[in-house]
C-alpha cells in the first residue's frame, strides 16, 4: 500500500484506466469526501440542476462512444435527475450514475441527507443499483458498474456511496478488466431472413437508432440501395440512421397504429432493423400491419424483441446483422425502384408576421452549415424540421428517447463537449421550443461557461403547441394550463452569460444565426412564431 492510499485514490486510478476522466454534477454535501482535492487531469462538467448534467453526460457518451460519469446528492440530487434518466435508459446510453450516501455510522437511524432507498430509487430505469457492503468494495463496484453500462443493451447504472467509504485506507485494486460491447446475431437464423426479404416483392427498411449508435449508417445505405428498399424514419426516434435526403427514403411512418399500418400499404415485407416495433403514441385504432403484410425484426435488446406486437425478431448487434444481410440479400436489381419521395416544402405566398414554422425552418436551411448538428426539442414541428432540415450525416441527429421534455437543452451541451473532447469543431443547433426550454433553461449557463458553439433557436408560440394537438386528437376540449404568456427568453438567456436575439422576419434570423456561427460562445435566438399543429 502507498503512502495515504485510500478507496478515493484507488478509485481515482481506475477511473483514469477506463478514460471516465470527465465528471457531470451538481456537488452536494454527501459528495464532497469523493470531489475533495479534485485532481487536475479530471474534468468537472458543473450543471446547476441534476437533470441536466444526466441529460450532458447522456449526449457527451453518444458522441464519445463511450460510458459517462455523473455524480449526484443522495436522494434529493438523484430524484431530481429521474426524468432525464428515463431518456438514458430509452436510448441505451452507458451512464454510471453515483449518488452520495449519509455516513454509515448514522445510516440506520435515518439521518438528514440519508438515502432510505437508495438501490431501488432509481429503479427501473437503470440496468443495476448497488450500494457496496464495505468500503473497500468500492472499486470493484466501479468495475461491475462500468461493464453492465457497456454491455448490450447499453445503458444506465447506479452507485449509492457512503460518504465516509472515501477516506478508508486501501492498497489498491488491480482487477481491471475489459467486456465486449457487441453480441453477433445468429448467422443460421440471419440466412433464413435474407431468404424471406430476397424473395420479398416489395420490401419496406426501418432502420431505428440503434444503427447509429453502432455505427452502421454506411452499411444501412448499403442494404436499402442493394435491395432497391423504400426505406422509412421510426417513429419518435432520437438518432436518425439514414440520410433523409437519399432517393429511397420515403419519410417518417408517424406515430399511432393506423398511421404505421397506413404508411406500409403496399409492402408484403417490413424489416424493422434497430428501433422498437413501434414507438406509438397517440392510441388511434387500426391493424397492426396491412393484411398480407410480414414484419421481421433486428435489435440488440431482448426486452424490445420481447414486446414487439408482431414479427420474427433476432438478438444481435444491429451494424454487424446489416453488414452481413447486404452480403446474404439476393441483389434487388429486379425491383422497381421506389418512387422518390415528394417534397413540395410549401410557405405562404407572402411572409408570415409572426412566422410559421416552415418559414423557420426554411430560413435556417439556407444558413446551416452542412456539418452542422441538431438537437431537437421542437416536438410539434419534428415533421416540418425533417422536410427542410434533414439529416444526412451519421451522428448528426440527436433528440430525448423518453418522450419527455427538459433534455434537449443541456444536451445541446454534452453535444458540444463531446465534440471538443474528440477535436471535432462542428456547429451545435439547438431547435428547442419555447415550453421545453423552460424545463433546463439553467443548462445553458454550463454552456456559456465553456463557450461551446451552440445556436440555440428557440421558437416563442406562447403555448404548449403539441399538447393542444393532443387535446384536439383525444377530444378533451378545457384543459389547462397550455399557454405560455409573458416568458421573456432573450433576458434570461443573457442572465445566463449567452449571447441572444430576438427575431420577427427570415431575414433577420438569417443574419442573427449567421453571426452566431462566429460569435465563439453560445447564442440564444429567440423567434415568434405561429402555432403548429402537430402531425401525429
Amino acid at each position: 500500500m502507498t503512502e495515504n492510499s485510500t478507496v478515493r485514490s484507488v478509485t481515482y486510478d481506475l477511473l483514469r484506466s477506463l478514460r471516465l476522466t470527465t465528471v457531470f454534477g451538481n456537488p452536494g454535501s454527501t459528495e464532497q469526501t469523493f470531489l475533495q482535492e479534485f485532481p487536475d487531469d479530471f474534468t468537472y462538467v458543473l450543471a446547476l440542476q441534476e437533470a441536466s448534467a444526466i441529460a450532458m453526460a447522456d449526449a457527451f457518451a453518444q458522441v464519445t462512444r463511450r460510458p459517462a460519469l455523473v455524480n449526484l446528492h443522495s436522494s434529493a440530487g438523484l430524484g431530481n435527475s429521474l426524468g432525464n434518466l428515463v431518456a438514458a435508459y430509452r436510448g441505451n446510453t452507458p451512464l454510471i450514475v453515483t449518488s452520495g450516501q449519509q455516513h454509515r455510522e448514522l445510516v440506520i437511524g435515518e439521518p438528514y441527507l440519508g438515502n432510505r432507498a437508495a438501490t431501488t430509487m432509481p429503479e427501473p430505469w437503470v440496468k443495476w443499483s448497488y450500494e457496496p457492503a464495505r468500503a473497500q468494495d468500492v472499486p470493484e463496484a466501479f468495475m461491475r458498474a462500468y461493464a453492465v453500462a457497456l454491455q448490450p443493451p447499453a445503458g444506465p447504472v447506479h452507485l449509492s456511496i457512503p460518504m465516509d467509504d472515501w477516506n478508508v485506507p486501501l492498497a489498491g485494486f488491480d482487477r481491471l478488466r475489459t467486456v465486449s460491447d457487441r453480441v453477433a446475431p445468429d448467422t443460421g437464423r440471419l440466412r433464413l431472413f435474407a431468404d424471406r426479404i430476397s424473395a420479398s416483392r416489395s420490401p419496406a427498411l426501418v432502420f431505428g437508432p440503434e444503427v447509429d449508435r453502432a455505427g452502421g449508417w454506411d452499411a444501412a445505405v448499403a442494404l436499402a440501395e442493394r435491395l432497391r428498399a423504400a426505406v422509412y424514419g421510426p417513429p419518435l426516434p432520437d438518432r436518425t440512421s439514414f440520410p433523409e435526403d437519399h432517393p429511397l427514403f420515403r419519410g417518417p411512418l408517424g406515430m399511432s397504429v393506423k398511421t404505421v399500418s397506413d404508411r406500409l400499404t403496399g409492402h408484403d415485407l417490413v424489416i424493422v432493423i434497430g428501433a422498437e416495433v413501434f414507438r406509438y403514441y397517440p392510441y388511434v385504432p387500426g391493424d397492426y400491419l396491412p393484411a398480407g403484410t410480414e414484419l421481421l425484426h433486428i435489435t440488440n435488446d431482448p426486452s424490445v424483441a420481447a414486446y414487439a406486437r408482431m414479427g420474427d425478431s433476432i438478438l444481435g448487434d444491429t451494424r454487424t446483422a446489416v453488414e452481413l444481410l447486404v452480403d446474404l440479400v439476393a441483389d434487388g436489381a429486379a425491383r422497381t425502384a421506389p418512387q422518390p419521395m415528394p417534397r413540395p416544402r410549401l410557405l405562404p405566398p407572402a411572409p408570415s408576421n409572426p412566422l410559421t414554422p416552415p418559414e423557420v425552418y426554411a430560413a435556417l436551411s439556407r444558413v446551416r452549415p452542412p456539418d452542422a448538428v441538431i438537437v431537437n426539442e421542437s416536438t410539434s414541428t419534428m415533421a416540418q424540421q425533417v422536410e427542410w432540415l434533414p439529416t444526412v450525416r451519421s451522428g448528426s441527429f440527436f433528440a430525448t428517447a423518453s418522450g419527455g421534455i427538459g433534455w434537449g437543452t443541456p444536451a445541446a451541451v454534452g453535444v458540444a463537449l463531446g465534440d471538443r473532447e474528440g477535436g471535432v469543431t462542428r456547429p451545435v443547433i439547438g431547435l428547442i421550443g419555447d415550453g421545453s426550454f423552460q424545463y433546463s433553461v439553467q443548462g445553458i449557463w454550463t454552456a456559456a461557461q465553456h463557450r461551446l458553439p451552440i445556436v440555440y433557436v428557440v421558437m416563442r408560440n406562447h403555448e404548449y403547441s403539441i399538447l393542444k394537438s393532443f387535446a384536439e386528437l383525444e377530444e378533451t376540449p378545457g384543459v389547462p394550463g397550455l399557454d405560455l404568456p409573458g416568458l421573456d427568453i432573450a433576458s434570461l438567456a443573457r442572465g445566463y452569460g449567452c449571447r441572444a436575439a430576438e427575431v420577427e422576419t427570415a431575414e433577420d434570423l438569417e443574419k442573427e444565426f449567421t453571426a452566431a456561427l462566429n460569435a465563439g460562445t453560445t447564442t440564444v435566438i429567440v423567434v415568434s412564431t405561429r402555432p403548429q399543429k402537430a402531425m401525429l
